[in-house]
């Protein structure tokens, strides 16, 4: 059986960890060259990802408190998969969010737009034998912040993916088809390749649409190679 060759990622499906459009990267990226640290045996052994690292409801947001949240459900479901599309099982997928009004559940979000008691915005799931996820939560809103003028963002759920351990972590986010705000979005703009940016927008999937509960939408996920999705951490200057 001979091996599948290494499909390296396009330089231009991911975004700089400087882009001064986005203005927070100017501050926060290296001001020095990046410097290799190899893995050593704690990094390589723990802390290990599994089954028992997860509660009942943390895939389903919609159900976590005693209430309903606020705003239109649906579910969000995918495939994670490798350079040459094979699934990639047992892998543990992170999503955090707004809420419907577009507001995180935390201190520094203040913005006059209400916060919903019976909506936390955090969840997390294995992805099965076949590398498959799903998660059921709330449509989220755009949301402003002070990055440019009349800044906001698109809705958009953000992803996180681990390895074997937390040092083996990719992070993404995905958006909605047709966001009007795309124009003015920074770190949307900062993928350079625009069939690269289409790579986080998740496509409505009335299969995964469940009546009268939920719609459904699709979002699959390939790590590495030159069909990747953008994320925002990348080591090929290593």
């Amino acid at each position: 059986m001979s091996s599948a060759p290494y499909r390296r990622t396009e330089p231009s499906s991911t975004p700089p960890l400087r882009w001064p459009d986005y203005a927070s990267t100017v501050l926060r990226a290296p001001s020095q060259p990046l410097q290799y640290l190899p893995h050593m045996l704690t990094e390589l052994t723990g802390p290990l990802l599994g089954q028992g690292r997860l509660g009942p409801l943390d895939h389903d947001l919609t159900r976590q408190h005693d209430g309903e949240p606020q705003g239109q459900r649906i579910v969000v479901h995918g495939q994670v998969l490798d350079q040459d599309r094979r699934p990639v099982p047992h892998t543990l997928i992170e999503v955090w969010q707004a809420n419907a009004g577009g507001r995180y559940r935390h201190v520094t979000d203040n913005w006059p737009s209400p916060v919903d008691p019976n909506f936390t915005g955090t969840g997390r799931t294995l992805t099965d034998a076949d590398g498959r996820y799903r998660f059921v939560t709330i449509r989220p809103g755009a949301y402003p912040w002070r990055n440019h003028d009349n800044a906001w963002r698109p809705a958009h759920i953000h992803f996180s993916l681990f390895g074997r351990s937390f040092t083996q972590r990719l992070v993404t986010q995905m958006y909605f088809p047709r966001d009007p705000l795309f124009f003015q979005d920074p770190i949307f703009n900062a993928v350079p390749d625009p069939a690269a940016r289409q790579r986080m927008i998740c496509r409505y999937d009335h299969g995964a649409t469940e009546p009268e509960w939920a719609l459904g939408f699709r979002f699959d996920i390939v790590l590495r190679g030159r069909e990747q999705t953008p994320f925002e951490d990348d080591d090929d200057d290593e």
